[in-house]
């Protein structure tokens, strides 16, 4: 609106006279208004004014001259500092009229007086504030008139307007409130929109006035203010942009935070201010991204708790709208400050729910912080993800999960704990209850098996939290009972193997939880006594160790007996949770009734009570009573009727039967009582005549578990069984037959009867030319001599001296498959191999049950066994038996030599040379023979059932050429010695035993093993010499992890006192006793340089065992050294002597321990080994370092070991006939090395075949190195052949069976058939000497000069077997998920490398 020119006004006109007769004229009936009337009056003919005012339009000229001098007169200082506020109201309307009746020109010329106006008019609106008024209407009016007419853009040509307008939305947004109808908020709107629209800018105070309304503050205080300015600058975003962003840059760039009040509240107005219109933070955003890249990590952390917020809230597109800003920000998942990057992790959870689409850029970020060093920052990985999970399982892709399934492993306890309870989550919402359908279902069902996993650590804490998942989240123990046998019968039918073992661990850990509960209640029912208080000290001491943190536990779990000692009830309650019959209604009655007497109400935080919990959780019966195991065996009828839901569950009908029979045969060790009954009875006699035989075989063992009151409570149950038993037991399967004469052995009272009528029928129908039908009547047999003894074992002597030993062991009446194997899968075994296996195992359940060496017949025994094992399983020495078979049976022999070893009065006769045999099986060159074996000796070891003379035989292991092997056996060397310790500490009566438990007591043992080992034939040999250090090593290592009761210097005394004893197995040998005590001073060396603390005093002279040593002899010194102070400079440094230049290039340096391969050019035509490159003297120089691992992958031996050989380079190889080697095309025949050690063959197809050796040439560099001989049997006469020189090559001296080669510089110790060859020449050997090396544990790939490579690859999958060492040794997983086993616990090589003979 422009102002018209100022006219000079006449005096009596400013005074507010009316211009023709000098006086103010007012409207009809208005008398005059002057300060001289009261108030009242002035009111009362202002409101006549105001109508008058009110009722003129802008078109009433007249009118408008007429008023003029009192539209003048109402704006003096009478009127605007009037007291009386209904006064002002009044003139404020007059004042809003005038400028609508005047407009577009106000009849106030003075820029003073229009200021004064419109403060006045300003102050006025306040009246809007109280809308229950009786004068709010006129303020309201006032208010439209002033939007209306757009009075308040007069001001825009005043000088100091900016303070008008300040004032005005100050006011505005100060009398803003929620009892205002949309008018009143309509009418500010466009009062304050139309200054900023029509104006030339806005200003700071004035964006404060507006901002100041969008800090949390004041929009917390005033609700309704916050959303006028927000539709206010929604309506003036075009206009106001620049202001806004001109604010920003001076506070975010320039540091200007003087510039404004809100500089403090940058960060929070961004964020509104985004969430009001993004165009409003147009030119913001690259200020934003400059910010986030600021030194100051405060400064980082503001702007990235900023940027989360922006691009987190639910329909921001600021991600794909400013790319660049988005990508600056994810580099701050990475930001070196920690709570810059703890508050990027946690945005992701938004970001993943808000904005799928970014899940993409996310993942790699969240991968990397997953494994952040800050533990909070890995735990909120976790939280992020399982929140976003639960929200939507489609918001989060599998990767993001996988992220998740490592944390389960963490070295921290919170991470774990947060990632398993996540995943439990995540598994109940969507395969529990199936909230997303069957597709989410699939996308989590591998949650269950890793949950149960974890089972395996060794973690208590660990454990607790996978029952705890168990119950809670997996079978919900609250459901009723047909829905929870339902939840765990198909869950139980869906787990992986390994996580069906944990399951059943843990099922068993409960269980004899529950059994240490139970000896401790019984111990209390016994009177008082100094061995009960002990006994019961020792219980509650194991009984801590199932509970979380045992050192605080043991404390609690004193306190809790003392509670149980002094309350009876409290006692009976614990005794009715752990009573066979107690029902999952009543275990839980029990244990809150228990927590109940034992909470402490004025003491909220009880962490006795959280301990008692804990223990109460683990031993109550919350899944399983009779009626549960009801409903599983309905729920197993319908599968066999077919009318289940199998197929709906994801699990095939077969499945599910053979699941729920072995779910029921696991509970039936655990709760056998609850399935007494004859519905149970005769739903598992339904299974016995059901074709599967798995299915059949876990029946007979349910009955056998739980059948203890069938003969008396149910005989039409009793009558019904015996028959399908003795029909099983002669016709059935093996494992049948030998749980059909244990069930009849357990739960009949008639059993010898019974067992009789099945060994007189069997005994008399023995025909060793059918040997597929010996199986089951030797397995039968077996069993019925060893479980009745004094009935059977007579009759049985005759059997075995006339059928067992003479028909079948010592006959051969078929010709086995000559294919090479060392090994084949159960079902290619010949029946007659079979047969002969379980002949064997006959013979040792036979001594068992007698248990008495009367007869001589166990001596008898031991020597057959033993010759089984020298002839290397080939009894008869026909050569009609084919390798792998040979394997079987001396793993057949070995193991049931140490099975007699359980047995006292079998291993006192045991020779020592019978138990190097045994012994020396760890060592066998088959993989299957090494693995198993040490797996049945561990097992026996840890049970304590072995001697601990049988704990030596794993020094052996360190020879075994595949690293998996040698950690399986170092595991589980740490875990017998941690459970003997354990037991000496639990048990104070067994101090006088301690040479049978102490694990120190090992070291003699090994000791005189080693000296005993036919790889050690000459006591100086240096090489010879590392072996033995790196076998006592491999012992000692464990055994030194800790120096309890100075157990160094006890080690340390043991050596020295055997050096002043005789070998007791030759004492009148010196050869046998200088390598007794040189492996003494071998030993003496290791401890010595181990240990700084093995000087010090023995705590007690050690006990020689008298079987080995002789007693030392008065007057006997032995100081003298056996290994010269070279050797033993060597031994420890794994550094050869200095030698001349030429003998540092082409000598092959070897490792500590291990002797390098020579590399020849020729290869055997089937071993698929060729040559590809000459003999390259310049490479001879490359030595292995001391703990190479580059014989790890020497596991290729057999058929299920496979080794791909891929060959680049073939090179023809003509035979000749004479045996021979060409330096330049040589054929790798049968290889024999200084160690004694037959090595097994490798090849593409078919692994460990044995090829005759091809005849070769001789290379006129000079004859053929006779090879040294290998671990056998001394070579006979061939009468029957052309015997010749070279026969001596083939067959070779020794004593046992053939051992598994050690590659010693790398993986070219695969094994290399059956094939052996003579040593190249001196020269050609120096020569072939280029060595690789490999790291199999970072599978790293070193090339040599470009004339070989390694090419390694993992085997895919889990070997079932491998994760039963896992269990077995309990060995502990790392932070990184799921650590897979190569198949048969070893990598698969390809390669292409010539093939490496013996040094």
């Amino acid at each position: 609106m422009d102002f018209p020119a100022a006219q000079p006004k006449p005096p009596a006109a400013l005074c507010g006279l009316g211009a023709a007769d000098g006086k103010i004229a007012y409207p009809p009936g208005v008398k005059e208004i002057t300060d001289k009337i009261t108030n009242d009056e002035v009111v009362k003919r202002l409101k006549m004014v105001v109508k008058t005012f009110m009722d003129m339009d802008q078109d009433s000229e007249d009118e408008k001259q007429q008023y003029l001098p009192l539209a003048l007169h109402l704006a003096s200082e009478f009127f605007l500092r009037n007291p009386n506020k209904d006064v002002r109201l009044l003139v404020a309307c007059c004042l809003a009229d005038i400028f609508r009746i005047y407009a577009p020109e106000a009849p106030y010329t003075s820029h003073d007086k229009l200021k004064d106006i419109f403060l006045f008019i300003t102050r006025q609106l306040k009246g809007l504030e109280d809308t229950k008024s009786p004068q709010f209407n006129r303020y309201f009016y006032l208010l439209e008139n002033l939007a209306w007419v757009k009075s308040y853009n007069i001001c825009f040509e005043l000088e100091d307007c900016n303070e008008i307008f300040i004032q005005l939305f100050r006011t505005l947004f100060s009398v803003i409130n929620n009892s205002h109808n949309k008018k009143v908020q309509m009418h500010m709107l466009d009062l304050m929109s139309s200054i900023i629209m029509e104006g030339d800018g806005v200003t700071q105070e004035l964006l404060d006035s507006i901002l100041i309304n969008l800090i949390p503050a004041h929009k917390n205080l005033n609700k309704q203010a916050f959303d006028l300015a927000k539709v206010l600058l929604k309506r003036t975003v075009q206009i106001i942009e620049a202001s806004i962003a001109n604010f920003f840059n001076q506070v975010l760039v320039l540091g200007r935070s003087s510039v404004s009040d809100l500089s403090e509240h940058v960060f929070d107005l961004i964020q509104e201010l985004f969430a009001i219109d993004p165009h409003l933070l147009l030119s913001v955003m690259p200020q934003l991204e400059f910010k986030l890249k600021s030194n100051d990590g405060e400064e980082r952390l503001a702007v990235v708790r900023l940027l989360a917020k922006l691009f987190g809230s639910k329909d921001s597109d600021l991600a794909t709208q400013n790319r660049p800003l988005w990508q600056c920000f994810l580099g701050r998942f990475n930001d070196i400050h920690v709570p810059v990057r703890l508050e990027s992790v946690k945005f992701a959870s938004h970001c993943l729910m808000n904005h799928p689409d970014l899940a993409k850029d996310l993942t790699e970020y969240l991968k990397v912080r997953s494994h952040d060093p800050e533990e909070a920052i890995r735990h909120d990985v976790i939280v992020t993800i399982i929140t976003a999970g639960k929200r939507d399982l489609s918001l989060v892709n599998d990767q993001l999960l996988g992220f998740v399934r490592e944390r389960t492993l963490d070295k921290r306890w919170r991470v774990r704990k947060e990632a398993m309870m996540g995943l439990a989550q995540l598994y109940k919402k969507y395969c529990l209850h199936a909230e997303a359908g069957r597709e989410a279902a699939e996308k989590v069902s591998w949650i269950k098996d890793k949950l149960l996993h974890i089972y395996y650590q060794n973690s208590i804490d660990d454990k607790l939290l996978v029952e705890k998942i168990f119950a809670q989240y997996l079978v919900p123990h609250n459901l009723e009972t047909e829905e929870r046998m339902k939840c765990l019968y198909y869950l139980y039918a869906s787990l992986d193997p390994n996580a069906v073992k944990a399951l059943n661990e843990m099922w068993k850990c409960q269980n004899l939880l529950r059994s240490h509960v139970r000896e401790l209640l019984d111990l209390h029912k016994q009177p008082t006594s100094e061995a009960n208080s002990s006994a019961m000290f020792g219980k509650l001491m194991t009984i801590a160790k199932n509970l979380p943190d045992p050192g605080k536990a043991q404390d609690f779990v004193k306190k809790f007996n003392q509670v149980l000692g002094d309350d009876e009830k409290l006692r009976s309650q614990l005794e009715l949770l752990i009573s066979p019959t107690c029902s999952c209604k009543q275990a839980d009655v029990c244990v809150r009734e228990i927590a109940r007497k034992l909470a402490n109400p004025k003491q909220p935080t009880n962490p006795f009570l959280e301990m008692v919990k804990f223990l109460l959780e683990r031993i109550a019966p919350v899944h399983i009573d009779s009626e549960a195991i009801s409903a599983l065996v309905k729920l197993m009828n319908k599968s066999i009727e077919g009318t289940a839901d199998d197929e709906e569950e994801g699990v095939s009908p077969d499945t599910a039967i053979r699941a729920g029979l072995e779910l029921l045969k696991v509970l039936s060790f655990t709760h056998p009582t609850s399935f007494h009954s004859a519905e149970t009875y005769e739903s598992l006699l339904q299974c016995l005549r059901m074709e599967d035989d798995k299915v059949a075989e876990a029946a007979i063992q349910i009955f056998r578990n739980t059948g203890h009151k069938i003969e008396t409570d149910l005989p039409q149950i009793r009558s019904t069984l015996i028959p399908i038993l003795h029909q099983k037991a002669k016709r059935g399967t093996p494992h049948q037959a030998k749980q059909a004469v244990h069930c009849i052995h357990a739960i009949f009272t008639n059993k010898e009867v019974q067992l009789a009528q099945i060994f007189e029928p069997l005994s008399r129908s023995l025909n060793a030319d059918v040997p597929e039908q010996l199986i089951t009547p030797l397995v039968s047999l077996g069993h019925i001599s060893m479980l009745a003894p004094d009935q059977f074992a007579s009759p049985m002597k005759s059997v075995v001296a006339n059928f067992i030993v003479k028909d079948l062991l010592m006959n051969d009446r078929s010709t086995g498959e000559k294919n090479g194997k060392l090994w084949s899968p159960d079902e290619e075994v010949s029946p007659e191999v079979l047969a002969k296996v379980q002949a064997i195992k006959l013979l040792v359940r036979w001594l068992l049950g007698m248990k008495n060496n009367q007869s001589k017949s166990a001596n008898s025994t031991l020597r057959l066994l033993s010759a089984m094992l020298v002839s290397e399983g080939d009894l008869t020495e026909q050569k009609r038996i084919s390798k792998s078979d040979m394997s079987r049976l001396r793993l057949a022999a070995g193991s049931a030599i140490m099975k007699l070893a359980q047995e006292p009065c079998y291993h006192e006769i045991i020779t020592p040379e019978q138990f190097q045999l045994c012994a020396l099986v760890i060592n066998d060159e088959c993989y299957q023979v090494r693995q198993i074996f040490a797996q049945k000796l561990h097992k026996a070891l840890v049970k304590l059932l072995l001697p601990l003379e049988y704990m030596a035989i794993f020094a052996l292991c360190a020879k075994d050429p595949v690293k998996e092997r040698r950690a399986h056996a170092r595991q589980c060397l740490l875990k017998n010695i941690s459970i003997r310790r354990e037991y000496i500490k639990q048990n104070p009566m067994a101090t006088e035993k301690l040479l049978s438990l102490l694990p120190e007591y090992v070291v003699p043992y090994m000791i005189h093993l080693l000296a005993h080992d036919p790889d050690f034939t000459k006591p100086q040999d240096v090489d010879q010499l590392r072996d033995i250090k790196e076998c006592l090593w491999f012992m000692l290592e464990v055994l030194m992890t800790k120096n309890e009761n100075n157990s160094h210097a006890f080690m340390k005394k043991m050596a020295e006192n055997i050096k002043l004893t005789r070998d007791a197995q030759s004492p009148d040998e010196p050869k046998t006793n200088e390598k007794l005590y040189t492996v003494c001073d071998v030993a003496l060396c290791v401890i010595n340089s181990k240990s700084a603390l093995c000087n010090a005093d023995s705590p007690k002279d050690p006990v020689l065992p008298t079987k080995f040593f002789t007693q030392p002899e008065k007057d006997f010194c032995n100081d003298r050294s056996y290994i010269s102070e070279e050797t033993r400079v060597l031994l420890l440094t794994g550094k050869p002597k200095p030698a001349g230049v030429l003998g540092a290039v082409n000598k092959p340096l070897s490792a500590t321990g291990r002797k390098p391969y020579v590399r020849s050019t020729g290869t055997e035509p089937g071993s698929n080994i060729n040559v590809n490159s000459e003999l390259n003297p310049s490479t001879g120089n490359r030595s292995r370092e001391p703990n190479s691992e580059a014989s790890e992958t020497g596991v290729s031996e057999n058929e299920e070991n496979p080794v791909r050989i891929i060959s680049v380079t073939p090179v023809k190889i003509e035979p000749v006939k004479n045996k021979e080697i060409n330096s330049d095309q040589a054929t790798q025949g049968n290889i024999s090395t200084d160690r004694g050690k037959k090595r097994t063959a490798t090849a593409s197809g078919a692994e460990n075949i044995q090829q005759k050796t091809e005849e070769k040439k001789v290379d006129e560099t000079g004859p053929p190195v006779p090879p040294k001989a290998r671990r056998g049997r001394r070579p006979k006469s061939e009468s029957q052949g052309s015997a010749t020189k070279n026969d001596e090559t083939n067959k070779s001296a020794g004593r046992g069976r053939k051992r598994a080669a050690i590659g010693q510089e790398s993986p070219g110790g695969l094994e290399a058939g059956n094939a052996k060859a003579p040593k190249l020449q001196d020269v050609a050997k120096k020569a072939a000497s280029a060595e690789r090396q490999i790291d199999l544990q970072r599978n790293q790939v070193l090339e040599s000069d470009g004339d070989s490579f390694w090419d390694i690859e993992s085997s895919p999958g889990n070997s079932p077997r491998d994760l039963d060492h896992l269990k077995v040794c309990e060995s502990s997983q790392e932070d990184t998920e799921d650590t897979e086993l190569a198949k048969g616990g070893f990598f698969k090589v390809k390669r292409n490398l010539t093939q490496k003979g013996r040094k």
